[in-house]
């Protein structure tokens, strides 16, 4: 076996998602996710440090920073103090926040290195998965580095926090998920983003397209009511079953969209639904699309 292909075996999982479809999906490399970390904070640091420049050519236009005005500050320069805490404070906790709760699931670290934020249950990430994990990144790095460059402490001070910071660093590496502390707790997964993207259209063939199946004949047309079940996210996940052409996640994929349209699911032609499904989905969401209407997901 070669080593491609036990990397890929041992970072492989199956999802199931709450409609009982099984999704395969690759765990991210430890490698992608600290070069991703890697990434976000330049990106705050740099952000921040950008916002802060400005701040300052407004008080130094304004003459806030005079000799007078820093011996007694004026409303302005206390207005622009404050400015810049809350920046720090929206940098520091709304940065992955805002990204991870996006339709991407990622920050635009992990969006370089193709890796997003999943829920191990299958579901959508919530509110409280993303802000569990990223709370947790307080206690995991920024407080401990916070205390490591302000804290005038001692060696012994300087040791203890750099053995914490390494025993959360460490903790992927001892356990078989690559999870983290706040992974752990918010239920999460950080996995390898698909390779193929959603906008590259999946061949489908004639049939699909007048959603008639050659194997029985039958004409599978779907109702406006019947498509609007569903967004991106599931058009994107039926796109993956199908690429991958495995028959039980078929069944399983064209017995969950059955029930939730109402019809008799029926058995030996779920390829052709699904085929059907998909193009007529497809091109309902890129309708929406043209006319300034984007669905995410069912939930959206």
């Amino acid at each position: 076996m070669s080593a491609a292909t036990q990397s890929w075996r041992v970072r492989s999982r199956t999802m199931i998602t709450p409609e009982g479809i099984a999704l395969p999906v690759r765990l991210a490399s430890r490698g992608a996710r600290f070069g991703a970390l890697v990434i976000d904070l330049l990106i705050m640091v740099a952000g921040y440090i950008g916002l802060n420049l400005l701040l300052g050519v407004v008080a130094a236009l304004s003459g806030a920073l005079d000799k007078k005005a820093l011996s007694d500050p004026g409303p302005l320069l206390q207005l622009l103090t404050v400015t810049a805490m809350m920046l720090f404070f929206l940098f520091r906790h709304g940065y992955f926040l805002l990204f991870e709760l996006g339709p991407r699931g990622a920050t635009p670290g992990k969006r370089i290195n193709r890796i997003r934020v999943a829920a191990r249950d299958g579901g959508r990430l919530t509110t409280e998965m993303v802000l569990a994990r990223n709370l947790l990144r307080d206690i995991e790095l920024f407080l401990p580095l916070a205390a490591l460059f302000s804290l005038p402490g001692g060696q012994a001070a300087d040791w203890a926090l750099f053995a914490w910071l390494m025993l959360f660093a460490a903790l992927p590496l001892f356990n078989r998920d690559r999870l983290r502390a706040g992974d752990l707790v918010a239920g999460t997964w950080v996995v390898e983003m698909p390779r193929r993207r959603l906008e590259a259209v999946l061949s489908t063939g004639q049939t699909a397209a007048t959603g008639t199946s050659q194997t029985t004949g039958v004409s599978y047309r779907f109702s406006d009511a019947e498509l609007a079940l569903y967004g991106e996210y599931e058009l994107q996940t039926l796109e993956r079953v199908l690429r991958e052409g495995r028959h039980a996640a078929m069944v399983s994929v064209h017995e969950a969209i059955c029930r939730k349209i109402g019809w008799n699911p029926g058995a030996g032609d779920e390829r052709a639904f699904l085929e059907a499904y998909y193009t007529q989905l497809r091109g309902r969401l890129e309708g929406g699309m043209r006319m300034g209407r984007r669905k995410a997901s069912k939930h959206s």
